[in-house]
């Protein structure tokens, strides 16, 4: 007997917090596909700027399984809605349509994705034409479009292509000065070990390093492997054993080493330090923020989703920026980052983004960022992350994910939670109840554990940062059984 059946209905076509996915055979099919890209090419067209006089969209895939076929299935959609449609010449990471989108001034994007969701998984997230997330209210109304069940008689057709991947590097070389970021690294003997765990940000830290790369940068799991290695292709430690153990290796040898990790898609980052120590965005943030207020002077405010750790907030307001804090999903931080002057905002998931840049993540942005962080400092990512610890007091943190039994005992859970909150957590009074999405339960400073409900499953994410691990660990344990009792 399979241990996970799959459904023998698909679910309906639903968009999340970035895009609509599901199982490849059962939710997404070309069939369905095919619809969804025709009502979001209409929408695009729909809510273009009326001096946007462009009539193309971007199509891009990463390297799941059948994702390039259907990205080339999908330029049928585009073209008969009267629309043209430009693809990517190979697999590429996400943010690399994004950049695409504002250099070509198309309408937007597509592109076949399911970023860090298991093997099975395939998707569609859609880019507007600033290269951001679509809002909600775009993906409500493709939603509408569906239901109202206008048809869209896809046409066959030869597809332009374009270097999407090349462009993106390019582009992000322009902003560094590559050979101080390679001399600053050799200055203080740091090498690069590159995970991108298979997916389509593989040989590009290696690229973006260019000549200087040889010697420096080592790559494992760059292959393309559509059971991404059995896991998702997420970067969360659990998935990421073998370039621990490579870094620890090094360091048992006296070589100090950076660990680079990526998503399926490219568009989340997670770091390794020299000591084998897994570096979410919950640190890389921080250090981040710190780096491009205090050594770059760069302006602007601080964007951080509600389950992001404290000390992005300490180390903010220490150097006098406003910080906002806002639910779950980067299509919140992008809808700031069009707003108004952002220096960074960022997701735990591993999503940053930069003002000056894109409304978007950009994980190989973010790399350069890290390694002129690094090499401006003079000191391993390590040593960066414990003087902020130092600083600011240690922090330490951690997501588990439960299944529930079903959408009924979901939603008797969020029901009873919202309504009666608990006032202590393993013995430990709450002192403040957020409710900014889910439920936050402030115990302390850098202590707090969060319960949030997916919108389409019976899955229950639980939160908790905390200044030892040991109480991480007692808190985890607790809601865990909070929630299985309830």
């Amino acid at each position: 007997m399979v241990n996970n059946p799959l459904r023998l209905t698909a679910a309906p076509i639903q968009f999340g917090t970035d895009g609509w996915r599901g199982v490849l055979g059962v939710d997404i099919t070309l069939e369905r596909l095919l619809l969804v890209s025709a009502a979001a090419s209409r929408e695009l067209e729909y809510r273009a700027p009326l001096e946007l006089k462009s009539r193309k969209i971007v199509i891009g895939y990463d390297r799941r399984f059948l994702a390039p076929e259907l990205a080339e299935a999908i330029t049928s959609a585009v073209r008969g809605c009267n629309l043209e449609p430009l693809l990517t010449d190979t697999s590429v990471p996400t943010p690399a349509c994004s950049w695409a989108v504002v250099q070509k001034k198309a309408l937007g994007a597509l592109i076949i994705t399911a970023s860090h969701n298991p093997p099975e998984w395939l998707g569609l997230k859609i880019k507007d034409h600033l290269g951001g997330s679509v809002e909600e209210s775009f993906t409500k109304a493709v939603e509408e479009r569906l239901s109202l069940g206008a048809i869209t008689i896809p046409i066959e057709g030869n597809t332009e292509q374009f270097a999407a991947r090349e462009e993106h590097l390019r582009g992000l070389q322009s902003k560094f000065d590559i050979s101080a970021l390679v001399f600053g690294l050799e200055q203080i003997g740091v090498k690069i070990i590159v995970d991108p765990m298979h997916g389509s940000a593989a040989g590009c830290v290696a690229e973006l390093l260019g000549q200087f790369s040889d010697g420096l940068v080592k790559e494992i799991r760059g292959e393309r492997d559509t059971l991404f290695g059995g896991n998702p292709p997420e970067p969360l430690a659990p998935y990421l054993k073998q370039i621990i153990q490579a870094v620890e290796l090094n360091a048992n040898k006296g070589q100090s080493t950076l660990g680079l990790v990526f998503d399926g898609d490219g568009d989340r980052i997670a770091a390794i330090d020299e000591k084998g120590r897994f570096c979410s965005t919950q640190l890389l943030m921080p250090l981040l923020i710190d780096h491009l207020a205090r050594s770059r002077k760069l302006p602007g405010c601080i964007v951080k989703t509600v389950s992001g750790s404290d000390l992005m907030r300490l180390v903010a307001e220490d150097l006098g920026r406003e910080v906002i804090e806002l639910p779950v999903g980067f299509k919140y931080i992008a809808a700031e980052m069009l707003s108004r002057n952002v220096l960074i905002g960022g997701e735990e998931s591993g999503g940053l983004g930069f003002g000056g840049h894109l409304p978007e993540r950009d994980a190989l942005f973010a790399c350069l960022f890290l390694l002129e962080a690094i090499t401006v400092s003079g000191k391993p990512l390590g040593e960066n992350l414990d003087d902020l610890k130092n600083r600011f007091g240690s922090s330490f943190y951690e997501r588990i994910d439960l299944r529930l039994k079903n959408m009924t005992s979901r939603q008797h859970l969020e029901k009873n939670l919202k309504m009666n909150p608990p006032s202590s957590v393993a013995d430990i009074p709450v002192v403040d109840v957020i409710t900014t999405d889910g439920v936050k339960l402030r115990l302390g400073n850098l202590h707090w554990l969060m319960f949030r409900f997916s919108g389409t499953e019976p899955l229950l994410r639980i939160y908790c940062e905390a200044p030892t691990k040991e109480q991480v660990d007692l808190a985890l344990n607790w809601a865990r059984q909070f929630a299985e009792k309830e």
